[in-house]
């Protein structure tokens, strides 16, 4: 079968490789798949990814100065349509090495990567509640980056604390579903206005400060 012309990356920041991101990631992979869209899923939960450490090494060398997964990504988050990343609910927020993994993507490729249109998502597990605050802080990313986040019909989270448990979320899963066809018709509309018209110009010359200067 030919390859597509679409390609979208999914980011599972859980530790837990097969537990319920995964499940989660299964329903969308499949539905993004069967629309036309390729996928490669990058595990990320269960490496050492430290923090950024403000060195502005990659303002000079165009990588971050670890050598890690995020390098390894960066190229490919050049080359890919849209980014969705997931994550259990620790403390009603991502977990610790997803979010170090975002902080220095989005800083370290900046300048680097365009990210003018590419779509964002963010996927969250959690047994009972803190998903919200967990689907809110990765959104930040993408919203920040002229990148368009996806919807689907509720927000993009599954319940349970096993992948069983998940399989009986069927409201869930519905929502990974529709999550998929909103992503690959939404990329597919941007790849034709981008064909067609190009894309929305992106100003960038303003950068304020609010320090009060004195004009004369």
């Amino acid at each position: 079968m030919a390859e597509s012309k679409y390609k979208v990356l999914l980011v599972n920041g859980s530790p837990q490789l097969k537990e319920c991101v995964a499940r989660a990631f299964d329903e969308l992979e499949k539905t993004l798949n069967e629309c036309g869209v390729d996928t490669e899923r990058i595990n990320i939960g269960n490496k050492d990814i430290r923090g950024c450490i403000a060195c502005m090494y990659c303002r000079t060398h165009g990588k971050c100065v670890f050598n890690d997964a995020v390098n390894e990504t960066a190229p490919k988050f050049a080359e890919a349509d849209g980014l969705i990343v997931g994550t259990p609910v620790y403390y009603a927020g991502p977990n610790g090495q997803l979010h170090s993994f975002m902080d220095r993507l989005f800083f370290s490729t900046g300048g680097v990567v365009d990210t003018n249109q590419k779509i964002g998502a963010s996927v969250v597990s959690s047994r009972r509640a803190g998903s919200v605050a967990a689907f809110d802080s990765l959104n930040h990313f993408f919203s920040m980056a002229s990148m368009p986040v996806v919807s689907s019909t509720y927000w993009n989270e599954v319940h349970g604390f096993t992948p069983e448990d998940v399989e009986a979320d069927l409201e869930g899963l519905q929502t990974m579903r529709n999550l998929g066809r909103n992503t690959a018709f939404l990329i597919k509309a941007i790849r034709a206005q981008k064909e067609k018209d190009g894309l929305p110009e992106q100003e960038k010359a303003a950068f304020t400060n609010f320090h009060t200067e004195v004009r004369q």
